[in-house]
């Protein structure tokens, strides 16, 4: 069989593993664990199939990525690898999935391989191709054919997650127990996390052409493995940077070996990430409420809440952030009349309305000089005069976590008086930043390439060691 030095030959030999694939997929027949008879007039063959630990189990669909055609909005660059094979996607559901960090779905890339024994044998194989860059075969070692981003995309057009932004920001009550870190590829102990967080009203497709780009890198792809934190964004921030707080600490009893993270947050998901690598203690809570947690007479679920939301350190477990368009002092637009409108629209949880209840009437009795005529929802608590963005803005980012900042200006080079459109300069920029890129984009700045390209530059000088 031609192998690597013939490309022709090897164009034929992919398509022939894809459409065998395709036919055994359709005919519900591929061979995994067992073998199959195959061939007619008299001349009978024997087809085996074979799977790497941990690629895919038999009970799972199988896709071909050349009969996929992607279009639209998050379409973008495929990642691929031309070389041996027959990329395939392979989808299973996960009835365990929340303590895997799993998506409800897995969509997962592998490379198919026919490999001939005999004459009259031949052996079907699924390969990691995050794992294994070359093959042996036929006493050559060619590169195994990839494409690293089927499997998200073909996850976004059929989940189509990305219309439920809206909907997650308004009625948080619906899916206040879907917060959750989410890895898109298999967990590897040898490559560092990035964990990316989405802001206001997005979902993780919205990092759908930065993840494309990252894994289209070699280098990157070799060292890094990428995980997204999914939340209903109309819960107040600082509930939301709890819940991330407990599934990193969930992660860490599931993956104790795991490497510290790099965290790259846009717009709330940039202060969500902040709140991740600031040293706060009881500090906030003091701030707000003019005495210390012991002495504040809250009691039972509110009184935890609380805790959880505004008596935080540093996680150890993170190792550098990238805030890209993020509101750190806030946004007049949430201040504003249309910001003061649609925060009327939010659902928020009963249990946030009872620690509202609650506080209230402690506040009352203590006359701590806090006013809380309402429960706050993500919008409030972006208003630059929220007593929460006042006191967090007195803490700086932790002693020894370096951290960068991406910040649009809509290409009209006017900064320091520049705004991408929701949030301004003098909100995004953070003072010991070790680096802050300005980039011509609208609040989008996550999706812009040079952002991309300023992503990419950290994430190699995190890998080299470089602060």
């Amino acid at each position: 069989m031609a192998m690597a030095g013939d490309a022709e030959a090897m164009k034929i030999y992919n398509h022939a593993v894809a459409r065998l694939v395709e036919t055994l997929e359709a005919e519900g027949s591929l061979p995994w664990g067992t073998t199959l008879e195959l061939g007619g007039d008299g001349v009978r063959r024997t087809l085996r199939g074979r799977l790497e630990p941990g690629t895919v189990a038999r009970d799972r669909r199988i896709v071909v990525v050349d009969t996929l055609e992607f279009r639209g909005r998050y379409a973008g660059t495929q990642a691929t690898r031309d070389g041996l094979g027959a990329p395939v996607v392979a989808i299973m559901a996960n009835e365990d999935y929340r303590q895997r960090f799993d998506a409800p779905e897995s969509y997962v890339s592998l490379t198919a391989v026919l490999r001939f024994d005999d004459a009259q044998s031949a052996t079907l194989e699924l390969h990691d191709p995050l794992d294994r860059g070359r093959l042996a075969i036929s006493g050559r070692d060619p590169v195994l054919a990839a494409n690293f981003t089927a499997p998200a995309t073909l996850a976004l057009a059929q989940t189509r997650m990305d219309r439920l932004g809206l909907v997650r920001l308004f009625n948080p009550r619906r899916f206040s127990g879907e917060a959750s870190l989410i890895r898109l590829q298999t967990y590897d102990k040898n490559r560092i996390p990035v964990l990316m967080v989405h802001g206001l009203q997005d979902t993780p497709a919205t990092w759908a052409l930065m993840y494309q780009q990252l894994l289209n890198d070699p280098e990157l792809r070799k060292r890094y493995q990428f995980w997204v934190f999914s939340y209903p964004s109309g819960l107040p921030y600082p509930y939301t940077a709890a819940l991330m707080r407990r599934e990193l600490d969930d992660v860490r009893r599931a993956f104790p070996d795991h490497k510290d993270i790099v965290l790259i947050g846009h717009s709330m998901g940039g202060i969500i990430s902040r709140l991740m690598v600031t040293d706060a203690g009881d500090a906030i809570w003091t701030g707000m409420f003019g005495k210390g947690p012991d002495e504040f007479a809250i009691q039972g679920r509110s009184r935890q809440l609380l805790l959880d939301a505004l008596v935080f350190n540093k996680r150890d477990d993170v190792d550098r952030a990238v805030f890209i368009a993020t509101p750190h002092r806030g946004s007049m637009l949430a201040a504003s009349w249309i910001g003061r409108t649609t925060s009327r629209l939010v659902r928020l949880p009963s249990y946030l309305t009872d620690m509202r209840n609650d506080l209230a009437s402690v506040l009352v009795a203590d006359a701590a000089g806090l006013q809380l005529n309402f429960a706050p929802n993500s919008i409030d608590t972006l208003n630059p005069n929220h007593p929460f963005v006042r006191e967090v803005n007195n803490l700086p980012v932790a002693p020894g976590v370096p951290f960068h900042s991406i910040i649009g200006d809509r290409g009209r080079g006017d900064t320091p008086d520049s705004s991408d459109g929701v949030v301004a300069y003098w909100s995004s920029h953070l003072a010991g930043a070790a680096s802050e890129k300005i980039v011509p984009s609208d609040h989008g700045a996550h999706q812009h390439p040079e952002a991309i390209a300023e992503v990419k530059r950290i994430l190699k000088l995190h890998v080299d060691g470089r602060r």
